[in-house]
């Protein structure tokens, strides 16, 4: 139990550093935002766990085509939020990952990569 207490305590901490720098600097919180500290702590958690390595190395694989529809979404949000507010931004970019998302895993099963 206290393994568990204390991956969420440095995964939680971890996002708080992240919205702290962001505050202080837009482009040095969207850097640090932009690493994939939390795909690197989860390939941690999982080996020190004593995952097998297919499956952490599954892991990163998927998290590669995961993260590739989520883009848009990246250039939607700063358009879109002058426009329409921030609570509405958050839901239609929902709708747009969704969507491409969606619209990524039909297109790459023509490929063989099955990502639903």
């Amino acid at each position: 139990m206290s393994w568990i207490i204390t991956k969420y305590f440095i995964t939680a901490g971890l996002v708080v550093l992240i919205s702290e720098f962001a505050k202080r600097s837009d482009k040095l919180g969207a850097v640090i935002a932009a690493l994939p500290l939390v795909t690197v702590l989860t390939l941690i958690w999982l080996y020190v766990e004593k995952q097998s390595e297919v499956k952490i190395a599954n892991h990163a694989y998927y998290t590669f085509w995961y993260v590739l529809p989520t883009l848009p979404m990246f250039l939607a949000f700063p358009a879109l939020l002058p426009r329409i507010g921030f609570w509405p931004t958050l839901l239609s970019c929902i709708v747009i990952t969704v969507a491409c998302f969606g619209l990524f895993a039909l297109l790459l099963r023509r490929f063989g990569v099955d990502l639903l």
